[in-house]
Order: C-alpha cells, then structure tokens, then sequence
C-alpha cells in the first residue's frame, strides 16, 4: 500500500469515535480489503463508489426495520463520512502541493509521482483552479512543472538511449560510434524567409559554394529559439548535408541536460516514421504515448505553462497530404483524427498554439508549409572548403596519401563543389583511398559518373570477398541485385520519394522478407532502418547513390530491348527509342524541360555511363554494349545546340557538366583561350560561346567579389548575357 493511502488511514483514525465504531464493528465483520485509494488519472478512470464497511453496517440493521426512514438517515451517514474523507484527502494532497512549492524542495520524485496515483485528479485540478482565481498564477505553473519533471526524466532517458550513438554514413550490423566523439557542428545560416528555391540541390550547392561567409548569419541549432519571439522554425538543406544528424545533436544535448533546459518536453516524431500510420486516428496525447510510452501516464500537455518542442524531420519524405487547406480545424489534445489533420493544426497553431515546433526538409519541400506559419528559416550548408580539406585529413590517417586525394579533387571543380555534402566526401575518400593508394589500374575518376561507378564495383567486390570466400563470384547475382535496387531507384526517382517501405519494394519485385539479401550485396548503398516501434523503413545511402542507380538501370533496360520493354514504364516517351543516340537525346531533352531540374544529375550519370571507357568497368553487368565513340560526339554536338535555345543559366551550367561527363572540354577551352589573350571584349562570341563564358565565370575557385563587367563586351547583350554572374558578384565594375 503506498505511504499517501497509509496517510490517509492514519488521519481517519486518529479521532477517537472512529477508532472506537472500527473497533466494535471489526469484531463482527472484518474490514474489506478494498483501499480507499482511488486512481489520480482521470474521472473516465474513476474507480467503484466505497464501500464504507464498518460504518454502514449499523444502518444496514435499521433500514431492514424501517426502509423509508433508514434511507434518509443512510443517506446523511454516507455523506457525513464522505465530508470527512474528502476534507482529509483535500488536507493531505495540500500539505503535499505545500512541499512542493517549497523553495528548497526537490521536484517530484519517481516514487513520489506513483502514490500520486492515488488521489483523484480532480483535486489537484481544484488546486490549480482555486490558485489561479486567487491570482497565484505563478504557484499554479510552479507545481504543474515539479509534478511533471518526473515524465521528464523518463523522456530524457528515452532520448539519450536511443540518441548517443550513430551510424556514419553506413548501416552496417553491429557498427556505431558515440555521436558526441564524431560531430563536428555544420555551418547553418539564417535564410530567406519568402519563395522557396526550386532549384535542383546540385545548383543549390553551386551557389552556396560561391557564397561569402560575410554575406550570411551564422546561427547555431541549440539557440534557434534563443528568440522567444521564435515559434516555429524551418531549416531547409539539401540531401545528405547533415540536417538529421544536427537533429539527433540537437535531441542528445537536452537529454544531457547540456542545453535548451528551459523545453520541458521534447517530441521527435520523424516523417518517416510518421508515414507507417497515416491511416490511423489518434488525439495529440495518444500520438505521442504511441512513439514515446515511457510517458504514457503524463494525461495532458499545457504547452502555456511550460514549454513543449516537436522535431518534425525530413519534410520532403512526408507522404501525408497536409492539407492546410481543407483539414477541419482541432483545438483538443485529447480529441481524435487523422494524423494529416493533427500535424496541420499543430503547425497552424490551432493545437498546443505556444509549443515549439522545428521542421527540417529538401528545399524543394519546403513550400508545404504555408509561409505565415514560418518564424524562423535557416539553411544547413554542409562543408566548407577548409572543413572539405579537414575532412578528408581526418578520415586518411596516411597524411601524404590525404594530399594526393586533395589535389585530385581540387582538379575537378564538379567534384569539389559536390565534397559540400558529407556523404561525397565519404564516398569519394572510398574510392580514391584503394585508386590512390593501392595502386590500382584504371584511370582515376574525373567526373562523378566514374566516381560513383568505381564506388559499385568497389561495394560488389567487398561481397564477392564476404559471402563468396570459397566460391567463384557469381555475376548474375550480383546483376539481379543490382538490377532490383535500379528498379527502385528510378521509378521512386520518378516519384521524388527516397524513403522506401514494404509496398514500395513489393512493387518493384523486391521480397521484404529478402530485403537483408538486398543491403548485404550492398552493404554500403541500401539501408534498412527501424523506427522506435513502428516500422522498418529503407533508403540508399544518399540521393545522388539512387540517381546513379536509377541512371544505370534505364541505361542497363535500353541495351537489352526485351527488359525495356517490360520494365522501364515511366519515361517511355524517352526510353522507348530504337537507337542510342536517340535514347540519350531524349533524356537531354526530358531534363530541360524539368522545371526544378530534377533529372540533372540522373542526366549527368546517364550521359557518363554511355562513355565506353565506363561501361569496361561495369562489363559483367552488361549483356550488350552501349553507345560508340561516334554516337559520343553526336550527342555531345547535339547538347551544344540546345545553347542556342537560350536555356537558363541553371539548365545551361549543367549541360556544361554533362559535356564534361562526355570527356568534351572544347567550349570551355575556347572561352579559356579568348580570357587568357585579352580579346574577349572584342569578339564575336556564338549563343554557346557566351554559356561557356557564363559557366566558368561562375564555376571558378575565386568568389565574385568584385565583377569587372568592364573587361568584356560593353553593350546590352554582354549585359543580358552575363546577368547571372552580375547577380552573384558582391560588387560590380
């Protein structure tokens, strides 16, 4: 029994007239064991009436006697000892709330918190209403926070347990390391808080890369809400530049009680996970019992009283609706609805309107959220160019090997531009940490194409070592695999999805039961991941690792008519072609008219893979060969007329780095020659001569401080032309 209904029986039997009516009564009958403790959750909870045993067996005798009479007398007897028991409960529980409040009094302890559970509610509702009328506001808050610290406690345990450790970059069974000895916090800059940027990532990434660190405020992601002016934030970045890992950071430094200690609550409740049961109804509080049911007896949130924060991760893998529309609006915390109408009233302030809410997404998800909603917008970006050097410094322990690496990345603007994300980083480390080091035959990767190919062969190689050690490597496994995680990648490419769950892999001929079979081949590609209880979800390792799948199975479907045929549905306009070049041209023309460019670096990998030098690397994954060294220069000539169409700067500067995927520099070296000779103010430059011009004003390693328009042909053209490098420059002559 706990010590608050011991309490309460020792205040009732302190009077000496109840001791002496117990007494003569329990030598009849003997006391009931039910306790007088009743549940503190809520009256829907509210136990059977007492049973006043001793003291209703005296009127039992009379009422048999006298019916009509005894009832009334039965009835002041009861609510004469029911006067007694609630002014005893009520001076009990007060003395409790009394200590509490006391200055040098400890919040409420775990043990404290489970006899709680034998008062009514209710009383401690009396409490707080009779204190806030008495203008005690700030008592009231007071002991709604001691009383509730203790759910705090089992929410920070929760959090820190599943937060500390992490897997980099891979999920390999049985591998993680201590978060707190790997993060090394990203530059984060407030951003706009208007237009979404449509711009596909890579572009985005460009121009970020181009950025002076001047122009920009940093911000750090444990002050976002340093302004209390600050109810929802919205952090945009691109796809593996560290936006959940600043998250779980985030999460992992309140559970440590190392900051935001003000937020008494704090709620992560991912998108994906989210996604596995967007067809079920819940109220706020039981959404929150169901991915956190260490609090599952904390019955109500009063985000007026303290704070509250939802984490809201990856907005761009959100498959609900969130319509903000047409969603019927929802006040209650404790009525139920869909979870699509749960997360909108919650975002639009109608649920919980003084909790914190931080969102993070792709950029081009974040126009989801209405812009009235938006506090606060800030931009993850990744790497700097030092962090690029340090990075790689860091993961070569051999430092002469680590310079090699640099050098090499250094020599390919496309590649070094693409070391902002940390996942390339990784990626590319891999791959040249054997071609560097070991001394490996091949040419060594200049374009992303190569990168990511020599990245497969690495990734099919390692299983051939794993699962093959006393048998010859099996390549039609390895091509099956392969093949069905293409598969996947390109029609949930086509989808803008990169989160994966049963339904998705079903679809595509992937058993889930053999999925295990799908991450071993490539350990390093495709992730399974598990949320709290809910789910398993899946991913490949990167958006860039699904893009160049998705490119080498609609590039592997084409070279074999029979599988396009039966397979590649989605961009039939442009696959369903009977030669290679017009295959390839097609898929020129299909990016362009992307509006956010989209299908840029699936373009990229596509036009890389026809290279004959690169499909010698993936040999044993063709049955047939690709496109000719003649069919190479077609395209290429056919992607230097599209400047004549006047393609935006964005589709223009990409087309440059699918020239490059082509092996064909003529462009650039034409406009490098003109530069380097001081004739370029005097000459006669082609629609595609300006883009070159254009592309490498705007690709180079120095930042656009100061433009010298100056230097170049000064007329209106030169100045239509060159708007965009205007634009980027800080200052113009």
């Amino acid at each position: 029994m706990s010590r608050e209904c011991e309490d309460l029986r020792t205040s009732e039997m302190s009077h000496p007239e109840e001791q002496h009516k117990i007494q003569s009564e329990t030598k009849k009958k003997p006391v009931s064991p039910v306790s007088s403790c009743v549940s503190f959750k809520s009256d829907r909870s509210l136990p059977e009436p007492p049973h006043f045993t001793a003291e209703t067996s005296s009127v039992e005798r009379t009422s048999k006697k006298n019916p009509k009479i005894i009832s009334t007398t039965r009835m002041e007897s009861i609510f004469k000892e029911l006067e007694h028991k609630f002014i005893t409960l009520l001076k009990n529980e007060l003395n409790r709330f009394k200590k509490l409040l006391s200055a040098d009094y400890p919040a409420c302890s775990e043990a404290e918190a489970e006899n709680l559970h034998c008062v009514r509610e209710s009383v401690l509702k009396i409490t707080l209403h009779i204190l806030k009328n008495m203008k005690q506001k700030d008592l009231a808050h007071t002991l709604q926070i001691k009383l509730a610290s203790v759910y705090q406690r089992n929410l920070k345990s929760g959090l820190l347990n599943k937060c500390k450790r992490i897997n980099e970059g891979i999920s390999q069974h049985g591998t993680s390391t201590l978060l707190n000895q790997i993060f090394t916090e990203l530059y984060v800059t407030e951003s706009w808080s208007g237009d979404v940027n449509n711009e596909h990532e890579v572009r985005q990434i460009e121009t970020a890369s181009r950025k002076s660190a001047t122009e920009e405020i940093p911000i750090k992601c444990n002050e976002l809400f340093k302004d209390k002016s600050i109810r929802t934030v919205l952090t945009k970045g691109v796809a593996g530049i560290g936006k959940t890992v600043s998250v779980q950071k985030f999460i992992l430094d309140w559970a440590e009680g190392k900051a935001n200690q003000d937020v008494l609550f704090l709620f992560p409740l991912p998108f994906r996970e989210l996604n596995l049961i967007k067809q079920e109804q819940f109220s706020l509080m039981s959404l929150i019992h169901q991915f956190f049911p260490m609090i599952k007896d904390l019955e109500v949130i009063d985000s007026n009283v303290y704070k509250v924060l939802f984490i809201f991760d990856g907005l761009d893998e959100c498959r609900l609706p969130l319509n903000f529309q047409n969603n019927e609006m929802l006040c209650d915390v404790t009525e139920s609805a869909s979870v699509d109408v749960l997360l909108t009233n919650l975002i639009k302030g109608n649920l919980l309107p003084s909790a914190l809410l931080w969102i993070t997404t792709r950029p081009g998800a974040a126009n989801q959220i209405p812009p009235e909603s938006v506090d606060q917008v800030t931009e993850v970006r990744g790497f700097s160019d030092p962090q690029k050097e340090e990075y790689f410094r860091k993961r070569i322990s051999d430092q002469s090997l680590a310079n090699k690496i640099i050098r090499h990345m250094k020599s390919s603007r496309s590649l070094y531009i693409m070391c902002h994300i940390p996942v390339f980083c990784w990626i590319s480390a891999t791959v040249l940490e054997k071609m560097l080091g070991e001394a490996e035959s091949g040419e060594i990767p200049k374009t992303l194409a190569q990168m990511f190919t020599h990245f497969l062969i690495i990734q099919i190689k390692h299983k051939d070592q794993k699962y093959n050690q006393n048998d010859d490597p099996d390549p039609q496994k390895s091509r099956e695999s392969i093949m069905a995680l293409g598969k996947l990648a390109f029609h949930q490419l086509d989808k803008g999805n990169i989160m994966f769950y049963d339904e998705d892999l079903r679809e595509c001929g992937i058993d889930v039961r053999e999925v295990a079979v799908y991450s071993g081949v490539c350990t390093q590609i495709f992730r399974t991941e598990s949320g709290l209880h809910l789910g398993k979800m899946f991913s490949f390792v990167h958006l860039s690792v699904q893009e160049f799948l998705a490119a080498l199975y609609a590039f592997i479907c084409f070279t074999d008519r029979k599988q396009i045929k039966e397979q590649v549905t989605d961009l039939s306009g442009v696959l369903n072609k009977s030669e290679m070049s017009d295959f390839l041209k097609g898929a020129v023309d299909q990016a362009l008219q992307s509006d956010n460019g989209h299908l840029d670096l699936f373009l990229r990998f596509l036009l890389g893979l026809s290279v004959e030098s690169n499909q010698k690397l993936i040999r044993g994954l063709l049955t047939n060969t690709g496109s000719s060294s003649d069919c190479q220069k077609d395209i290429a000539e056919y992607i230097k007329l599209k400047f004549d169409q006047n393609p935006s700067p964005e589709r223009s500067i990409n087309l440059f780095y699918c020239l490059n995927e082509l092996n064909d520099d003529s462009l650039v070296k034409e406009i490098q020659s003109y530069m380097s000779s001081g004739c370029l103010s005097e000459a006669e430059l082609s629609p595609a001569q300006w883009s070159a011009l254009v592309f490498v004003l705007l690709t180079s390693e120095e930042d656009l401080e100061v433009f010298e328009l100056q230097k170049f042909i000064r007329s209106d053209e030169c100045f239509k032309r060159l708007l965009s490098v205007v634009q980027e420059a800080t200052k113009v002559l």
